[in-house]
């Protein structure tokens, strides 16, 4: 249970570390010549981060490095509560720690501004660049969760080809940013929400709720779908203890497939 835990604390911190850090250098210190330049790089760290996260930790702990992912995987029958708890825990803690490293490196630039240049936070009304309102962000927030979790768990279902996982994912986490990015930042993600707003505070702050509400409700969603359309999937609730060996007939690997 321990190597799980903290493969789920270190990568989330990866992806925050890397994903908020583009996204920073994108919008933030404003490097990019254009702004779509910065949409489709910031996008492309997201998908990336998570792809090589997905490989390097999907065999300990499934790699989930997102709450909107375990509750998914709660909902499916894939996890049990007390473990999803132990996840949730563990992602929160990685994505603070990720976002204050994060920080502290650009802490160390003059051109560097908490309050102006930001964390990557995400946000709407004013703090999105269409202006899109709270109700907008919200539903746009729970469609492309849905979407993102539902293939997540297609693509670690018994029947799917494990091996290519991995990128299917980091690839899905790309197309929901090159949508999400210039509404209100993309999010799909509370741990990656959440840290970056106490860092900057503000209005990120008090933004924050949508983007931690929102996922979840997107999370939820996909699971009664999958359920629904793939009803031969049958729960698979292996131990998370390493010590108790693994039931002979569990299912094979996949990359933030079921724990």
């Amino acid at each position: 249970m321990t190597r799980r835990l903290t493969a789920e604390m270190l990568g989330t911190a990866l992806l925050v570390f890397f994903g908020c850090g583009a996204a920073t250098l994108m919008f933030g210190f404003r490097i990019a010549q254009t702004y779509g330049v910065g949409v489709i790089v910031t996008a492309f760290a997201f998908g990336l981060v998570l792809v090589g996260v997905a490989y390097a930790f999907g065999s300990v702990s499934g790699a989930h490095v997102n709450p909107a992912v375990t509750m998914g995987a709660l909902a499916a029958g894939r996890m049990k509560l007390l473990d999803a708890a132990g996840y949730w825990l563990a992602q929160f803690v990685g994505a603070i720690l990720g976002a204050l490293v994060l920080w502290a490196v650009f802490a160390g630039s003059p051109y560097y501004q908490r309050s102006v240049t930001g964390l990557g936070a995400n946000g709407y009304g004013s703090a999105s660049l269409i202006h899109i309102d709270w109700s907008g962000a919200f539903l746009l927030e729970i469609v492309m969760t849905a979407i993102f979790v539902y293939v997540i768990l297609a693509v670690t279902a018994k029947a799917a080809h494990p091996l290519i996982a991995g990128l299917i994912i980091g690839l899905t986490l790309t197309l929901v940013h090159l949508l999400g990015i210039s509404v209100d930042g993309t999010s799909v993600n509370p741990a990656r929400s959440l840290a970056p707003a106490l860092i900057v505070g503000g209005t990120a702050l008090k933004q924050v709720w949508l983007f931690i509400c929102a996922p979840l409700v997107g999370a939820l969603l996909a699971a009664v779908t999958f359920r629904a359309m793939h009803p031969e999937e049958v729960p698979d609730l292996p131990p998370l203890d390493p010590d108790v060996p693994e039931p002979a007939s569990a299912a094979p690997w996949t990359p933030s497939g079921a724990v």
